[in-house]
């Protein structure tokens, strides 16, 4: 068992096998189903849409019927056949192998050949449904939450809430998938820190103030806030609100264990960390829009530069973990707090 010392001027980092090992991999991901994962907006989904997903190796299918969502197994009760492939508007589940046939909130309606079972039909032919959760028409699933949704997000919705969030409009235009062959923990450091951001970011760097970055952590999340240098947008946040007076050009949130939510002044850009494999992860990136007019400038404005600037950094850090030469490293006590609370949380839920 691993653990990272609680004291972070002593602390060593996470070792590089967690980067590297199958096995830990496949375990730290067998947590996941017990976090809240993020689906899209509300506005994404018809009246009798069906949206079939992957979330953590798990067959899913988001639907929408009489304006209710549902979050359910995309496993045909009979013999496990997939029942959705793709997106699309209907009034019922019937599973592709044998007709079974499911309302779009889960339960069994039809099955042919089965006169007679006996017992038929059971609970046992409904399909799981599983917690979905509404947020400013942001959609999130869990399969196990260990924690209430309105526990989860507390912490970003009241720090947040001067802002008019249920406004955000969903901008299609802004969505992006990357491939990247790096672990996804290893992105998550690398978001979690500032500290690179002069060396790594030269147009980040110009539109905020480095020596006033500041990173706050809580139970299950951290956040980093970003101020604006002279001439770059910043929020303006009402008097009363605990950041009133500061000019800060960009919140950023991480939710445990791969959610990234930036706010900019002109709206958001959320980041979804998917891990594929032990090497592979996948970069969702979608975005909701509170003020057009500002689009494209302050720290917000090129967030396609910066993520193939990331991209560099993790995917060489991934060679890095595979060296024989190196095992793990020290903290920076000032500037890399997120990081070290990552990685004790993530050494705690995979013990």
């Amino acid at each position: 068992m691993v653990e990272i010392d609680l004291d972070i001027t002593r602390a060593k980092t996470l070792p590089s096998k967690y980067y590297t090992d199958p096995q830990i991999f496949e375990s730290i991901l067998s947590k996941f189903k017990s976090t809240w994962n993020f689906i899209g907006h509300a506005s994404q989904f018809e009246e009798n849409t069906v949206f079939p997903i992957n979330i953590n190796q798990e067959q899913l299918v988001i639907t929408k019927s009489q304006g209710q969502f549902s979050c359910l197994s995309n496993i045909c009760t009979h013999r496990g056949m997939i029942l959705q492939h793709g997106k699309e508007c209907k009034k019922t589940l019937t599973c592709p192998y044998h007709g079974r046939t499911f309302s779009l909130d889960g339960k069994f309606k039809h099955m042919p050949e089965f006169e007679q079972a006996v017992d038929f039909p059971s609970p046992d032919d409904d399909l799981q449904n599983f917690d979905l959760e509404i947020w400013n028409d942001l959609i999130f699933i869990s399969q196990e939450p260990k924690s209430s949704f309105s526990k989860w997000i507390k912490d970003i919705s009241e720090r947040m809430s001067f802002l008019d969030l249920e406004k955000m409009s969903y901008d299609s235009s802004r969505e992006r998938n990357y491939t990247i062959n790096a672990n996804w923990a290893l992105y998550v450091d690398n978001y979690l820190e500032g500290f690179h951001i002069p060396f790594v970011h030269k147009d980040l760097n110009d539109a905020l103030e480095y020596n006033q970055y500041e990173t706050e952590l809580f139970e299950n999340s951290v956040l980093q806030i970003g101020i604006a240098q002279e001439g770059v947008p910043y929020f303006d946040i009402p008097e009363g609100h605990q950041d009133s007076g500061k000019k800060i050009a960009a919140y950023y949130w991480w939710l445990y264990p791969n959610i990234m939510l930036n706010f900019y002044p002109w709206g958001l850009s959320l980041n979804l960390v998917k891990p594929i494999t032990v090497d592979t992860t996948e970069i969702c990136y979608s975005g909701f829009i509170l003020d057009e007019e500002l689009l494209g400038s302050g720290a917000g404005g090129d967030l396609d530069k910066v993520e193939l600037e990331d991209q560099f950094i993790v995917e060489s850090c991934q060679l890095g973990m595979k060296s024989s030469s190196y095992k793990s490293g020290r903290y920076s006590p000032t500037m890399e707090k997120g990081v070290h609370h990552f990685h004790r949380i993530l050494t705690d839920s995979s013990d």
